[in-house]
């Protein structure tokens, strides 16, 4: 049984690998610049440790860009684990590569490029130059302006779907399963009142696309106060609406029953905000959370208790959306649901790495008849064995 089981692991490996030199000879025959769009699970560090390891293997500096503290140091772990040295390498955040002026580095690898785009973060590129230049994410950025920017830049050398690593095998299937639920008497209400005001502001914007119209305003130190003001109300009042569908307490009562039918499982669980998400963790026993308002100790503690087995049920915000390697997670409940399909598949991602005879079964509570429920239709428009309730 274990022979066969190292057997199927062994073949698995054989296949990642060989997508894995597909990807980085496709973006050197780009001339060493391009992105890789590959869903977790692909590998997407170790083509980045391979990408430094050809590109430096005669000496120079290599420099790779990611959006956390967390991710350098799994970064300098990858080198460790593929015996890469790691010398003449450094792993730097965004927030402080885009101070840096006048260097050059033989390659630049972005990981999680679609989060290093932004005015501030293009800096970098801007104010230093490189030999090579790898960008990696598992899908597009969603804004067009940074979609255009980075296909300028670093164009598309290797794209493989998520359906496509689980056909092959490299990541585990999964089944989505979306679960409604209602607001309360009192919440509804409350929604109601809100979205009438929503609907009033936005015919004042007087636009189709009201979000960017209001976001236009906001920025044009020209526009008149009538206009401000619409622009500001407007945004107060998405806010306050997704504020009641973030906290409804219905989802609490969903969450507790899921879980009661898993407990055999590992479980990922995320919540729409940090308040949220430690009301769900204080909704039963044993549960640590991991998002932006603990500590670096209680952060790492809970990771540590996850991996080892300590605890069996791990809530986050959205701290481990990119990149984080949870390796021995197997199902997952997602209580907040946002407007931008890419935390969907990155969360989707996290629960479905390769584990023998496990199927990533991630379950998805929404409000009903509400902007959530359109937002999660369009997020998971290009996922598959989603089951609705």
């Amino acid at each position: 049984m274990e022979r066969n089981k190292s057997d199927v692991v062994s073949k698995i490996n054989k296949i990642r690998d060989k997508e894995q030199r597909k990807a980085l000879n496709a973006w050197a025959a780009q001339h060493f610049c391009g992105s890789i769009i590959a869903g977790t699970g692909f590998g997407k560090s170790r083509v980045g440790v391979l990408a430094v390891e050809h590109a430096i293997k005669d000496g120079g500096d290599a420099l790779i860009l990611v959006p956390t503290v967390q991710l350098q140091d799994q970064f300098r772990q990858e080198f460790a684990k593929w015996g890469v040295s790691c010398e003449n390498v450094t792993v730097l955040c965004y927030q402080s590569a885009y101070k840096l002026k006048d260097l050059f580095y033989d390659i630049v690898v972005c990981d999680e490029i679609h989060l290093g785009l932004s005015p501030e973060y293009r800096k970098f590129f801007e104010n230093n130059s490189f030999d090579k230049l790898l960008c990696m994410t598992a899908t597009l950025p969603e804004d067009m302006e940074y979609r255009f920017l980075l296909d300028q830049m670093a164009p598309i050398a290797y794209k493989i779907t998520l359906d496509k690593c689980v056909k092959l095998g490299i990541v585990s299937p999964y089944e989505i399963t979306c679960v409604p639920v209602e607001l309360t008497e009192e919440e509804r209400k409350e929604y109601k009142k809100i979205n009438s005001r929503y609907v009033y502001w936005k015919l004042q914007l007087g636009n189709f696309d009201a979000f960017n119209e209001a976001r236009r305003i906001m920025a044009n130190r020209s526009a008149t106060g009538v206009q401000k003001q619409a622009a500001a109300q407007f945004y107060r009042c998405i806010r306050a609406r997704k504020q009641i569908v973030d906290f409804a307490d219905n989802k609490i009562n969903m969450f507790q029953e899921i879980y009661a039918a898993n407990t055999d499982r590992k479980i990922l669980v995320f919540g729409g905000a940090n308040e949220f998400t430690d009301r769900l963790c204080n909704s039963i026993p044993g549960g640590m959370a991991y998002h932006s308002n603990k500590t670096k100790k209680q952060k790492e503690l809970a990771i540590k208790s996850f991996k080892n087995d300590s605890i069996n049920i791990l809530f986050s915000t959205k701290a481990l959306n990119q990149g984080f390697d949870v390796p021995n997670a197997n199902m997952g409940i997602i209580c907040g649901i946002t407007s931008k399909s890419l935390s969907m598949i990155q969360r989707v991602g996290r629960l479905i790495r390769f584990q023998e005879d496990k199927i990533g079964k991630i379950y998805i509570v929404y409000v009903a008849d509400s902007q959530e429920e359109k937002w999660l239709k369009n997020a998971t428009k290009s996922l598959k064995n989603i089951i609705w309730k």
